[in-house]
């Protein structure tokens, strides 16, 4: 396989590379594509030192696959570029996620609905991935009316400016801010742009995402909010099920689920955090109890690495299943 990685020295590329190298992907000849500034700098993959190139000189060499981490307007004008000379791109920018004609896939849970024929394949939010991944086991069994969900996010989901900031604040200097406000100390409900119906942009991808991955007929509400973490994103979901249930069946169920690692005794102060997720793969789930709010109401604690499941890891397992099924 002859694999590009566009985007490479961004946060996310960066860990793509990680674990490629930690899940042994046989590459037969790599190449690392990042923006005008970083053309021509070198690269560490491996145990090797690669030259850093520019989109116009990788698609010439015409690989098997690309992996995209470079920003929406960059897979728009040039998925479809690589996509014609017969290059697989699996794209982990929101450009081409509700595209009717582009699978938008967490290989858990949807992986099946793909074919030879797809060139461009698209990687959901990161909060999605990891709401979806505690959820689908639930819905299927269970049937989910509506969805109500809180994220706290970290600000490596905003990149390495957001992590600036916050290093900035705490050393007590002013400099650059990606965010409108100070983000030490202080909790932003606010991730991405407003829109027009009072929601932000990151709100509304739980919503149409969660549609178009698992059900149409699930209402969804969501708060998404901004927090000086680092580790990953935490989500508190409220689920309204059809069927009656049983937590120790919801239990059972979590703790069979393939990606999905449940923490819960509260009891011995065990439960998921962002600080124990960090470098890992897996979705931790815990807090897992009946809303006795409602009819058949049921509270989720969920936290998973956003960089690692809800980013790199989810694409790299897109890879490996076109790899399986000899696509690539």
């Amino acid at each position: 396989m002859r694999l590009a990685v566009v985007g490479v020295t961004g946060m996310v590329g960066q860990i793509m590379l990680k674990i490629l190298f930690e899940r042994n992907i046989k590459i037969k000849e790599f190449f690392p594509v990042a923006s005008k500034k970083s053309v021509g700098k070198k690269i560490t993959f491996g145990n090797k030192k690669f030259t850093i190139i520019g989109l116009n000189d990788v698609i010439k060499l015409k690989p098997d696959v690309a992996l995209f981490s470079a920003g929406g307007s960059v897979s728009m004008e040039w998925a479809p570029k690589f996509s014609k000379i017969g290059c697989k791109v699996i794209d982990n920018s929101s450009a081409w996620r509700m595209k009717e004609n582009i699978k938008l896939i967490v290989p858990e849970i949807n992986a099946s609905i793909l074919k030879p024929s797809d060139t461009i394949i698209s990687n959901p939010n990161c909060s999605t991935i990891q709401m979806l991944m505690a959820i689908a086991p639930i819905h299927k069994i269970y049937n989910i009316q509506r969805v109500v969900v809180s994220t706290y996010q970290s600000i490596t989901g905003t990149g390495m400016k957001a992590v600036r900031q916050l290093e900035s604040e705490l050393n007590g200097e002013k400099k650059e801010m990606i965010y409108p406000h100070q983000i030490h100390k202080n909790a932003l409900p606010h991730c991405d742009v407003f829109l027009e119906n009072g929601y932000t942009k990151e709100e509304m991808k739980l919503v149409n995402e969660t549609h178009k991955i698992l059900d149409s007929k699930i209402n969804v509400t969501a708060t998404a909010v901004r927090i000086p973490v680092v580790g990953g994103h935490s989500e508190s979901i409220n689920l309204t099920l059809t069927k009656p249930f049983e937590t120790s069946d919801i239990l059972e169920l979590l703790s069979k689920t393939n990606g999905v690692v449940v923490q819960d005794n509260p009891k011995e102060n065990h439960y998921p955090m962002p600080i124990k997720a960090e470098g890992k793969d897996d979705v931790f789930v815990g807090r897992i109890r009946r809303d006795n709010s409602q009819n058949n109401g049921l509270n989720l604690w969920v936290v998973s690495d956003n960089l690692r499941k809800g980013a790199a890891t989810n694409t790299i397992q897109i890879l490996e299943y076109l790899i399986e099924k000899n696509w690539v």
